[in-house]
């Protein structure tokens, strides 16, 4: 009997080179794993990064509102204590000398101004967005355009204009010259937000019966309401903040804000403790706009910003 021996050339060889090794390169989960941590590292870095900032910037502010807290022979140190003794006295202080009149008028100027623009650039807006013009961008560049004019040189003319008509020291003098200001700007802004808006809505509004004013009150408003809070809170800072034709267009009557503050820095020495009374009052109807329109403004902000 006569056995076959078998054929051992077709059979591969298992041998210890060509198996696995465990540490020739990391498996698609360690890889993973280690991406994760490092993204998770990143994110953490991030963070700290931004909160130092947040340190950063908010430490004045919460210096001052200390300061204004304090006395005068208190604020006074070098450096300041942050435990001397509270009074509020710095603030009836404040309001005795007529800060409610300045904050008024600031208010009357700045929140008439925006309302008058955002009245006035939604619709220019909407008809170079939405509806068909020719040109629109030599329109849009025109805008822009009248920002390239420095204020200051455009004083001498206005001030003659102004005293011309007889509105020197006029509050609603500010509230047209504001208006003007913020005018290319919001109209800038709102019409990379009414570009987002799709056509198809508008044309089934048309077919409806919807007219232009119910179009733009039921339809357009709500649904560019956050770009309305972003552009208005601009303005508003805008217009708030401006000194310039403030402090030369106006005397006793119309004198804003700012010019308030001016107004403790004398030849008699600094009044710290009441110059930080009246800056926290007078930041306070900016950062109550701002944490009040806070989540539309930060959708604002960004919604026209991704196609």
């Amino acid at each position: 009997m006569t056995t076959t021996p078998t054929d051992t050339s077709t059979v591969p060889a298992t041998t210890p080179d060509t198996a696995p090794s465990p540490t020739s390169a990391p498996p698609r989960r360690r890889r993973a794993r280690l991406r994760g941590a490092d993204q998770e590292r990143a994110s953490w870095r991030w963070a700290l990064t931004a909160w130092v900032l947040t340190l950063v910037f908010v430490a004045p502010v919460v210096w001052m509102v200390l300061t204004s807290l304090h006395t005068e022979a208190d604020a006074a140190t070098n450096p300041p204590s942050p435990f001397a003794p509270v009074t509020f006295d710095n603030y009836l202080q404040v309001f005795d000398r007529g800060a409610g009149v300045f904050l008024t008028n600031s208010a009357i100027a700045s929140g008439v101004s925006t309302l008058l623009v955002l009245l006035l650039a939604v619709p220019a807006a909407y008809a170079l967005s939405i509806k068909p013009v020719e040109k629109w961008t030599d329109a849009m560049f025109f805008f822009l355009s009248t920002k390239f004019l420095p204020p200051i040189a455009a004083l001498l003319p206005i001030y003659l204009i102004v005293k011309r008509v007889g509105m020197l020291d006029n509050v609603y003098t500010l509230v047209i010259l504001y208006t003007a200001m913020n005018m290319p700007i919001a109209i800038w802004m709102m019409q990379s937000f009414l570009a987002e808006i799709p056509k198809e809505i508008l044309e089934a509004a048309q077919v409806d019966g919807a007219g232009f004013l119910r179009t733009m009150w039921s339809i357009v408003t709500p649904m560019i309401s956050p770009g309305l809070a972003a552009t208005a809170l601009i303005c508003f800072i805008f217009s708030w903040n401006e000194f310039m034709f403030a402090v030369n267009l106006t005397a006793t009557v119309s004198s804003t804000a700012p010019i308030f503050l001016v107004g403790f820095i004398s030849s008699q020495g600094l009044f710290l403790a009441k110059l930080c009374a009246a800056s926290t009052l007078v930041s306070l109807p900016v950062l109550i706009a701002g944490f009040a329109a806070q989540d539309k403004l930060v959708r604002g902000l960004s919604l026209g910003a991704v196609k």
